[in-house]
Parts: C-alpha cells; sequence; structure tokens
C-alpha cells in the first residue's frame, strides 16, 4: 500500500507535474480507473479549495466520493492511547479510522498543526497513527507540516506557463497576516521546488521566520526581500508563523506586502498565493488583479493535481 505525504512518495516530482498537466488536457480519459472504486475525504479543518477540488478529481476519475467532517458530521472522537474514555469524546480514532477505510479505496485527510508545541506538530502523530489504522492508501489534504496537494498545483501552475523554460527563478517570500498560520504551504513548496530540477528557489523571509533547515535546503534564504524580487520569474506569496520561537509572530520591521513597486523589480514576474489572502494586507489589489496574478489558475489546477495522485494510488 502507498500513500501519498510529501514530495516522491508515489512517483517523482517531474512525472506527477506531467501527469497533471496531461488530465487537464483530457479530464475524463482515465475514468475506468474509478469505475466501482469510492474516495473518502475526512476534514479535521475546514476546506474550500482542497474540499470542492478533491471531490472534482474523484469524480473525473469515475469514483464515488463520501466527505465527512470529524467533529460536526460524526461523533467526537478521542486521540490519546490509553484514554479512560469517561469524558466529552465517544469514538476513538483507532475504530474511526478502521472503519471509514473499509467504506472506500482510499482516503484524504486534512488536518491543521496547534502550534503550541513544535515537537508534537512536527513528529505528525495524527497522520502516524491514520497510516496505522487505515486499510487503505492514505492522500494528506494538508498536515502540520506539508501540503502537498497544494504544491503540486502549484508546479504544474508553474510548468503549464513557462512549458519551455529550462531554469524558473522562484521566489517564496513572507508576507503580514494578523494571524499566526502554520509553515505547512511554505515547507511543502520548498520541498517541491527543491525536487525539481527547473527551479531555483530563493526563501525571502524576516529574521525569525526562518523554515526549518530539512524542507529550507538547498534553497537560499534571505531578509532581504528587494534584493530576493529581482529578475524573478515567479513570487510565491505566503505567511507563516516563527519555526524557530514555534508558533510565535516576531516583529517585522519594514514592509513585506507584495505590491506593484516590488513587482517591477521582477523579471515581468508572475504573482502566485495558496488562497485564502487577505487583500492589501498580504497582497495589494493591483497585484493580484493584474495580468500576471496565477492565483485562479493555481486554484483550478488543484482538480489535476489531486487527479494525478488518485489515479496513481488507483
Amino acid at each position: 500500500m502507498k500513500n501519498f505525504l510529501k514530495a516522491n512518495d508515489i512517483a517523482p516530482v517531474n512525472k506527477l507535474v506531467a501527469k497533471g498537466l496531461q488530465h487537464k488536457k483530457d479530464p475524463f480519459v482515465s475514468q475506468h480507473l474509478g469505475k466501482n472504486k469510492t474516495i473518502g475525504l475526512l476534514f479535521f479543518n475546514s476546506s474550500l479549495r482542497t474540499r470542492l477540488s478533491s471531490i472534482r478529481a474523484a469524480e473525473n476519475l469515475g469514483a464515488k466520493v463520501w466527505v465527512l467532517d470529524a467533529g460536526k458530521d460524526g461523533w467526537n472522537l478521542e486521540f490519546e492511547h490509553g484514554t479512560v474514555m469517561d469524558g466529552t469524546t465517544a469514538e476513538h480514532l483507532k475504530e474511526a479510522i478502521q472503519v471509514m477505510s473499509s467504506y472506500c479505496d482510499v482516503m484524504g485527510v486534512r488536518a491543521f498543526p496547534k502550534l503550541i508545541d513544535r515537537e508534537e506538530d512536527y513528529s505528525e502523530k495524527l497522520f502516524k497513527d491514520i497510516l496505522h489504522y487505515s486499510k487503505v492508501p492514505v492522500v494528506s489534504l494538508e498536515s502540520a507540516t506539508r501540503h502537498p496537494l497544494q504544491s503540486l498545483a502549484d508546479l504544474i501552475t508553474m510548468k503549464e506557463v513557462f512549458p519551455e523554460r529550462q531554469k524558473l527563478k522562484v521566489v517564496l517570500s513572507w508576507a503580514p497576516h494578523p494571524r499566526a498560520l502554520p509553515q505547512s504551504v511554505p515547507n511543502s513548496f520548498a520541498e517541491w521546488c527543491n525536487a525539481a530540477d527547473w527551479i531555483d528557489l530563493s526563501i525571502a523571509a524576516p529574521i525569525g521566520y526562518e523554515l526549518a533547515e530539512e524542507f529550507s535546503t538547498p534553497a537560499t534564504t534571505t531578509s532581504d526581500q528587494v534584493a530576493a524580487f529581482e529578475n524573478a520569474d515567479i513570487i510565491y506569496t505566503k505567511n507563516w508563523s516563527s519555526y524557530s520561537d514555534y508558533g510565535a509572530r516576531p516583529h517585522v520591521a519594514g514592509d513585506w506586502i507584495i505590491s506593484a513597486e516590488k513587482m517591477a523589480l521582477t523579471n515581468n514576474g508572475k504573482f502566485m498565493h495558496c488562497l485564502p489572502v487577505r487583500r492589501n494586507v498580504v497582497v495589494a489589489d493591483a497585484v493580484i488583479d493584474s495580468k500576471n496574478s496565477l492565483v485562479i489558475q493555481q486554484a483550478e489546477n488543484r482538480i489535476y493535481s489531486a487527479q494525478a495522485v488518485f489515479a496513481e494510488l488507483l
């Protein structure tokens, strides 16, 4: 049984990108793969693009789909081992995952970190337990440390826009946000870009916001956002909280919003963001509404990233 939680889990990055582009050209070519199959989607957190794109991807492959919001549609789940369940939880994850996985052929799961204990979040305990109990392949729809379907869609988008380029200069830039957000999207984006031989990645982040080396290496990291933007082909923007001072939001001096003036430093660069995005906090209207904004194309390509992965597992 294969699972999909990170880059290169079920196929090399470049192969999955090509497969996603093939599915976009002919979304229904592989409907035989899903015949008489069911894909289950389990959400521990809210979702828009991940939920809807995964449903569409499964349907494009001819599969049936069930969706369950944990804690809303089912019983309150207990996650700890050896717990005396005399409180508010009515069912243990151990039974729940075994049962749910018996109702599908592939199961997608989405969960977020708590941003309190770095060791706990980065151990991916919940996903490890789910992998242990599941009877079918598990697909990460986002975890505490990664968002692989988003990253695959990002690479599909970049290859679609620049099909002939042998090397792309890509900048992953931190931007402001009023809340503490996880590192899962930037971690994953860096991991996938580093695994692609056609991407030259730089990371621009304020001091105190450096990503974990296991994800950022071998990309270069700089606190000089303006210098990083010079001659870039892609500006990929996301906010994240501190990894070193885990979950905190250290003070940032200066202006890190993505503005038209900063985009003018690039090589007619394209703007990317995974959405949802806080307009005029993370990015100026003039940038996200410009002809160089790829955010809607990215979101559509979430269908074909999920479709490529589901097809491989089916």
